[in-house]
Formats: structure tokens, C-alpha cells, sequence
């Protein structure tokens, strides 16, 4: 049987440890300025620690791909070749690449390295992936707009080339993300293929008619607003055997400003269900759809994949992201005696809660029998970002990599 990649996203050195630790076979790495998933705040993988990151996965068994994916201007290009011995030394598996100048370049000055193709190049036929093949690429990243019948059709004529394709997560209403309505909005401020996007697609609309400008009309009756801009969210779990059977090397799952909880509920559940395939390609994939019912979403749909894409693929009622499960807290690696396990509270839990822990290795429900802070008193609860110490009537194996977050899965009206 052969290997099939999971790709997972990693934000910073700790959510990349807990995305393998999850299942993830590599990790893709967005350095600030010059990729599309690098934020301005916070942890982040940057010049001075993409080689500890890249070493990091190495440690773990996994592969890191560092993504070079802007569209370039003159200056970045120059800013490229100033950093281009610290990327070499990095020594990543592979870099991500859209741009055909920082192609050339890297192909240039570091030609030991693999290139992927991004998915902002559009590749959509054949003849696209023979030609980013004969330019030198090892891998090439589907676009998001293309049917599992047209990958499979790529794959029979270009056999000696490794495909990927995004497989869950946020989807752009641009055509493979090549959007500039962010730009426009920002005033040249927050562009979206410089890593910065406002993502006002999530915005919420009203429709002007020209000799009204003062009356704002819904376009459909919602109290929330009317977001005509807004793709649901993608999950390709239950399409697993079409997609293998079609012949995708790499599975990707989409990444931008992603939590810890859900970098590894969403690595857990599709490791499982690849797994699974590749032992059973008839097995029932349900429970791990529900799995990622857990985790922040817009609602889910199947994209292009099925060849029916149509307007129930757009969230008209919710831009933000919404969870079945809340997460409730992580634990830190320090426990007292009794098993009181010291965790950082992400949402508030109470003594008395059934809670779902979830690990590496595990999975269970369990009840919280009893919290105290650091001075050993007794507490009702623990409140959302304290420092707590929980005792639970069930103990996780590996509680170094556990997380905690409610049962069952909540549904919004």
C-alpha cells in the first residue's frame, strides 16, 4: 500500500510539535514576510527560528516545507536574496512557491531542495503540471476548484510527479485565493497575497440600489447580515477513498491563524480516517466527519471535489468560524500528587463536568472531581487563561500533549 502524506499547518514551533505529535507526516512553515499565512503578532516562525522549526520536525520524523508563496514585488526579490543563505541552511524538505521569479531564484541558488507549486498558480489540467514538472517542480499543489475526476485524469497523464490537494479547512471566494478585495478595502494596506488579509469576504452585506444611497437593504432576511461573500468552510474526510484512488500523494489541511486545539482535533481525525482507508477503502468515514464537527467552522461542504459546487457551498449566516466542542483547557506537563495535572484554562470548567480528553494515543470522557490553584485551595472552577491544577476521574497515559474540551456536539440556531 503506498504512503499518503498528511500536511498539516504549523504557526509556531509548538503548534508544529503537537500537529505531528497528532499524525501530521509534515508540516508547512509560513515565514513572516514572505508567505501567505504570516501574521504580525504573537508566536510566529520567523528568519531566526525556521532552522530550529525544520530541525524540530526532523526530531519528530516529520517533513518541513517552508512557503516562499507571495507574488513578489522588485523589493521583495531583494529581500529574498539578503535571506536566501539563511533559508539554505535551514535546509527544509521542500519550498512552497507561486511566484515564477522566486522559482527561478531558488531553483538557482538552492537547487538541492525540492519545489512544491503552490495552489495560487491555478493549476488545473495536465499540460499545467507537465510544464511546472519540466521547469524542475518535484510536487505540484492542485487548485481547490478541481473535481476528483479531473485529478484523477491529471494523475494518468503525468504519473512522475507528486500531486497534493487541500483536503479541509477555510476556502477563499477568489479563484485559488487570488483575491484582492482585501486591497481594495485596506487601501493597499492588508494585501491578501502578502500574508495580511482582512478576509472581507466574512464581512456581512447590504445591497445599495443607485438612486437610494441611503437605504441599506438585506438581501436575505437574517440577523446576522447577509454574507454573499463566504465560502463554507471545506471537509473531504468522507471523499478519502476517491481522493487516494485518484492518485493524491499529500493531503493538505488549510491553516490560517488556526488554534492548537485545532491543528491537533483536525490531524487526529483525519490520521485516523487515512489509516483506516488504507486498510478498508469501503470503511464508514461518519464518525470522523462528526470528529470535525468539534472543531471551529462554517458550516462544511465538499467544494468543487464532487463536480457540484452550487450556493449551498456558501455560509450565508455565519463569518466566524463555530465549534461543536469548546476547548477547555491544555494541559502544561506538571502534576502534584493524587494525579492533580497543572493545565492552562481556555474556557471556563467547573468541578463536576464530564469533559472529552483527548490525546496522541487516547480519547475519553471524564469527570472533573476537583480543581485547586497553586497555594493547594480548593476551587469551584477554573477561569478562562488561569494556571490550574485539576484532578480527573480518569487520567490520560501521555498527559504531556493532552487537551480538554466538552462533550458531545453543540448546535447553533
Amino acid at each position: 500500500m503506498r504512503d499518503v502524506e498528511l500536511l498539516m499547518p504549523a504557526g509556531n514551533l509548538e503548534k508544529l510539535e503537537y500537529a505531528v505529535r497528532y499524525g501530521a507526516n509534515a508540516v508547512y512553515l509560513g515565514v513572516v514576510d514572505f508567505s501567505l499565512r504570516a501574521m504580525r503578532k504573537g508566536s510566529l516562525i520567523t528568519m531566526d527560528n525556521l532552522k530550529q522549526a525544520v530541525d524540530l520536525a526532523h526530531s519528530l520524523g516529520a517533513k518541513a516545507y517552508v512557503t516562499i508563496n507571495i507574488f513578489a514585488f522588485n523589493n521583495d526579490i531583494k529581500q529574498l536574496e539578503a535571506c536566501i543563505d539563511r533559508f539554505k541552511d535551514a535546509k527544509p524538505d521542500a519550498f512552497i512557491i507561486s511566484d515564477y521569479g522566486i522559482f527561478n531564484l531558488i531553483r538557482k541558488r538552492i537547487p538541492e531542495v525540492p519545489i512544491h507549486v503552490s495552489t495560487q498558480t491555478n493549476t488545473l489540467n495536465y499540460e499545467s503540471v507537465k510544464f511546472w514538472r519540466d521547469l524542475g517542480a518535484t510536487r505540484v499543489i492542485l487548485a481547490r476548484e478541481l473535481p476528483i475526476a479531473d485529478i484523477a485524469e491529471i494523475r494518468k497523464q503525468v504519473p512522475d510527479v507528486e500531486l497534493e490537494s487541500f483536503i479541509h479547512g477555510a476556502q477563499c471566494v477568489s479563484f485559488s485565493g487570488r483575491c484582492l478585495l482585501s486591497d481594495y478595502f485596506s487601501k493597499g494596506e492588508r494585501k491578501a497575497n502578502h500574508g495580511n488579509c482582512s478576509q472581507p469576504c466574512r464581512w456581512s452585506y447590504k445591497l445599495v440600489e443607485e438612486t437610494r444611497p441611503n437605504e441599506y437593504l438585506e438581501i436575505n432576511q437574517d440577523d446576522r447580515g447577509s454574507h454573499i461573500l463566504s465560502p463554507k468552510d471545506l471537509c473531504l474526510v468522507k471523499q478519502l477513498p476517491q481522493l487516494i484512488d485518484a492518485g493524491i500523494d499529500s493531503f493538505k489541511v488549510e491553516g490560517r491563524t488556526k488554534s492548537l486545539y485545532y491543528v491537533s482535533a483536525v490531524a487526529k481525525a483525519y490520521r485516523q480516517a487515512i489509516d483506516e482507508v488504507l486498510k478498508n477503502p469501503s470503511a464508514d468515514l461518519d464518525k470522523y466527519f462528526l470528529e470535525l464537527q468539534k472543531v471551529g467552522n462554517r458550516g462544511y461542504t465538499t467544494g468543487f471535489a464532487l463536480g457540484d459546487n452550487n450556493g449551498e457551498s456558501y455560509s450565508y449566516d455565519i463569518s466566524k468560524g463555530l465549534a461543536g466542542a469548546d476547548f477547555l483547557c491544555e494541559f502544561k506537563g506538571d502534576v502534584k500528587d493524587d494525579d492533580f495535572f497543572l493545565v492552562k484554562i481556555k474556557n471556563k470548567m467547573l468541578v463536576g463536568d464530564d469533559v472529552e480528553i483527548i490525546t496522541p494515543d487516547e480519547q475519553f470522557v471524564a469527570k472533573v472531581e476537583a480543581v485547586k490553584n497553586e497555594d493547594d485551595e480548593n476551587l469551584e472552577l477554573g477561569n478562562t487563561n488561569d494556571d490550574v491544577y485539576v484532578k480527573f476521574s480518569q487520567s490520560p497515559k501521555n498527559y504531556k500533549y493532552a487537551l480538554v474540551r466538552t462533550v458531545g456536539i453543540k448546535t447553533y440556531n
